[in-house]
């Protein structure tokens, strides 16, 4: 019995790193789309909601990787209420609050101006999150990558 147990953790510790290599990709896609959106001539509406679904994909992700004994629909739930959390957290104004969002940092985390479509956004993220996570998680980030680019050997048995 307890041989089974390195093995469960193992895998938990393979599916939190998964998660954490997806996250730092979402927020790479994030970041991007948010610094040079605009400069590619995307209308703001890809901006600025392709920015809170992404947002919200980073969030599943990362509640992923801090409780990865959680099933997905527990992290995504989590996720959620973090999600409103936040969105409704801009209601609130305080000068610390305010002044944390004024910077690059705090506008990225919290944001600034409260939007139910940023709701929207935020769930259609989490969905997509869950479905990226499933798709890693069950088939393997790195087995699923290589299955979907050819190996040289490949190339050369094909000639």
């Amino acid at each position: 019995m307890h041989g089974a147990q390195p093995n469960h953790s193992a895998a938990l510790r393979r599916t939190s790193l998964t998660r954490a290599a997806l996250a730092l990709v979402v927020i790479a896609c994030g970041l991007s789309l948010r610094w040079y959106g605009f400069p590619l001539g995307l209308p703001a509406f890809v901006v600025k909601y392709g920015g809170s679904l992404l947002w919200a994909t980073m969030v599943l992700l990362l509640v992923g990787v801090l409780l990865p004994r959680l099933s997905r629909a527990q992290i995504a739930a989590i996720a959620v209420v973090i999600a409103v959390v936040i969105e409704f957290s801009r209601l609130v104004h305080t000068p610390w609050l305010d002044g944390f969002r004024i910077t690059t940092a705090g506008a990225l985390l919290l944001g600034r101006i409260f939007s139910l479509w940023n709701l929207v956004a935020y769930a259609i993220g989490i969905a997509v999150g869950v479905w990226i996570d499933r798709l890693a998680t069950t088939r393997g980030l790195v087995g699923w990558a290589k299955r979907s680019v050819p190996t040289t050997s490949r190339w050369w048995a094909r000639r």
